[in-house]
C-alpha cells in the first residue's frame, strides 16, 4: 500500500491510495458466497446457482464495493495515524480501472481549519438590564383582567351595573352588527353578514367600518363608503370604493374583574392577592433576566464572528444548508402548506446564514476547548430547577427533562452559552443601558473620593 496527502487549499486536502487486488480478494470471495445463497436465476434453485455463473454477473459489482469499502477503511486509518482532523464527509472516487492492479482511489476532503481568536477588547456590547417595580407588576395585572373580560349590554341593569346612561356603542364595546357592502349598487361575495361581533378599538376591523359603528345605538343604521386598499387580500375588491350599511344590534360594555382574592384564586393563587402579586413579581423577574441575557447573548455571538478569523468548511456549510431548508419545509407543513416537503425553496436564501452559524459554532467549540467552559452537572441541575420553578409540580417538569436526553442536551447548550457570555463579558467594552437610564460614572464630592455608577447626570 502506498499513501500520498496532497494540499488542495486553505482546507481541501486529498489522499491517494494505492493497494493489491489482492488485498480485496478474500472479502471479494465472502461477498459471491454470500450473494449465491440469496441470488435467483431461471432454471435454478435459490442457493444452487453455480459460483462461477454468480461471479459472471456480479463479479464487477462485487469487485466495486470490496475495493471501495478497503479503500475506505484504508483512509480512515490514515487519519487516524496522521491525527487529522476532516469536517465532513470525505469523497472516495476511484482512479484506476477495475481490473487494473494495483488499485488507485482519490479520496477528497476537509479538515477543520484553524480559529484565531480575535481582541475581544475591541468588541462593544450593550447590556441591558430593569427593575420590576410595581408599574409592572400593576401593567401585568391589567392584561391578565382584560384577558378575563366579559361583556354586559350596555341601559340592562345587571350584577355590575348597566354601564352607564350612554347606550352608544364606545371604544372597547363589543358590537354585535349586520351589515351589506355594495359596489355600484350591487352586493358582491363577503361583503354580508348578520350578527357579526367584535371589538371597538381593536384594529380587527378597517378604520372606516370602525368608525362608523362608534355612536351608533341598538336598532340604528349608518351608511357609509369604504375604499378597499390596492394590496386588500380580496383581489375582487381591491382598491374599489364599496357603500356599506350597518346596522347596530346589540351594544355592550366590558366589565373588568377586581383584583382581589377571587381574581387571585382564577389563576390559580389560594393564597390570595398578596401572593399574586409576589408570583407576578417573581415570574416577571425571570423573564426580563430571559429576556437581557438573550439580547446580550446575541450580541456576544454576532462580535465573536466579527474578531475571530477562520475558514469555514464549505461540507460543513453545506450540511447546515441542507438542514435549515428542511426546518423551512417543516415549518412550511406546520403552518397547513399543502406539499410542504416538495416545496421548491431556493439553496441560497440559507447560504450566509448557515456559514455563519458553522462559522459561530467553530469559534465557541475553540473556546469551550481552550477556556474548559464545559457544562457541569450542578450548572445543568440548577438551570433545570429554576425553569422547573414556575410551574404548579417543580419536581414533575425535572423529571420530564432529565426522561429525554435530547432535552437535556438542550438545557446543556443553554448552560454552555451561559458560560461563554459570563466568561467574555468583562473583556468587552460593555455600555450599561436600561429602559430609563444611561449608566454614568461619577466622583463622590468628599474627602477621599470614589468613582462610583450611578443613572443620574448631574452637572459638573
Amino acid at each position: 500500500m502506498s499513501v500520498t496527502i496532497e494540499n488542495l487549499g486553505n482546507l481541501d486536502r486529498k489522499i491517494t491510495i494505492s493497494f493489491s487486488k489482492a488485498d480485496t480478494a478474500q472479502a471479494r470471495t465472502a461477498r459471491l458466497q454470500k450473494l449465491s445463497k440469496t441470488v435467483k436465476m431461471a432454471g435454478f434453485r435459490p442457493g444452487k446457482v453455480p459460483m462461477k455463473m454468480v461471479e459472471a454477473q456480479y463479479g464487477m459489482q462485487v469487485d466495486f464495493e470490496a475495493q471501495f469499502d478497503h479503500a475506505t477503511n484504508l483512509f480512515y486509518d490514515i487519519v487516524k495515524k496522521q491525527e487529522l482532523k476532516i469536517a465532513g464527509q470525505p469523497s472516495l472516487e476511484p482512479k484506476s480501472d477495475m481490473t487494473a492492479d494495483p488499485v488507485v482511489y482519490d479520496a477528497k476532503f476537509e479538515v477543520f481549519p484553524e480559529v484565531k481568536l480575535g481582541d475581544l477588547t475591541k468588541a462593544e456590547i450593550t447590556r441591558y438590564s430593569t427593575d420590576v417595580n410595581d408599574a409592572e407588576i400593576e401593567k401585568t395585572l391589567e392584561v391578565l383582567r382584560k384577558q378575563r373580560v366579559h361583556y354586559h349590554a350596555r341601559g340592562e341593569d345587571g350584577a355590575h351595573g348597566n354601564g352607564g346612561a350612554n347606550t352608544a356603542a364606545q371604544t372597547g364595546d363589543q358590537v354585535t352588527v349586520d351589515f351589506v357592502g355594495k359596489i355600484d349598487g350591487v352586493e358582491f361575495a363577503g361583503g354580508k353578514a348578520d350578527n357579526f361581533s367584535f371589538v371597538l378599538g381593536e384594529g380587527r376591523m378597517l378604520p372606516e367600518f370602525e368608525t362608523a359603528s362608534l355612536g351608533l345605538k341598538a336598532g340604528e343604521s349608518k351608511t357609509f363608503p369604504l375604499a378597499f386598499p390596492a394590496d386588500y387580500h380580496g383581489k375582487d375588491v381591491a382598491g374599489k370604493t364599496a357603500d356599506f350599511t350597518v346596522t347596530m344590534k346589540k351594544v355592550e360594555w366590558p366589565h373588568l374583574p377586581e383584583v382581589n382574592d377571587d381574581f387571585a384564586k382564577s389563576l390559580g393563587v389560594a393564597e390570595g392577592v398578596d401572593k399574586m402579586r409576589e408570583e407576578i413579581r417573581t415570574n416577571l423577574t425571570r423573564e426580563v433576566k430571559r429576556r437581557t441575557q438573550t439580547l446580550l447573548k446575541s450580541q456576544v455571538m454576532e462580535s465573536l464572528t466579527k474578531v475571530c478569523e477562520l475558514d469555514v468548511p464549505k461540507g460543513l456549510a453545506a450540511q447546515e444548508q441542507e438542514r435549515l431548508i428542511a426546518n423551512a419545509r417543516q415549518d412550511l407543513a406546520a403552518r397547513g402548506v399543502p406539499n410542504a416537503k416538495d416545496a421548491p425553496i431556493p439553496a441560497e436564501l440559507f447560504t450566509a446564514q448557515a456559514e455563519q452559524r458553522v462559522k459561530l459554532g467553530l469559534i465557541l467549540n475553540e473556546l469551550v476547548k481552550q477556556q474548559k467552559l464545559e457544562a457541569k452537572p450542578e450548572q445543568i441541575k440548577a438551570e433545570i430547577e429554576e425553569q422547573s420553578s414556575s410551574y404548579e409540580d417543580p419536581k414533575e417538569v425535572m423529571r420530564w427533562y432529565y426522561s429525554d436526553p435530547k432535552r437535556l442536551a438542550d438545557v446543556e447548550a443553554l448552560v454552555l452559552e451561559t458560560n461563554i457570555i459570563k466568561h467574555l463579558s468583562p473583556k468587552y467594552n460593555i455600555l450599561m443601558k436600561d429602559d430609563k437610564n444611561h449608566t454614568y460614572l461619577k466622583i463622590t464630592d468628599e474627602i477621599f473620593p470614589k468613582l462610583i455608577k450611578t443613572r443620574i447626570k448631574t452637572k459638573s
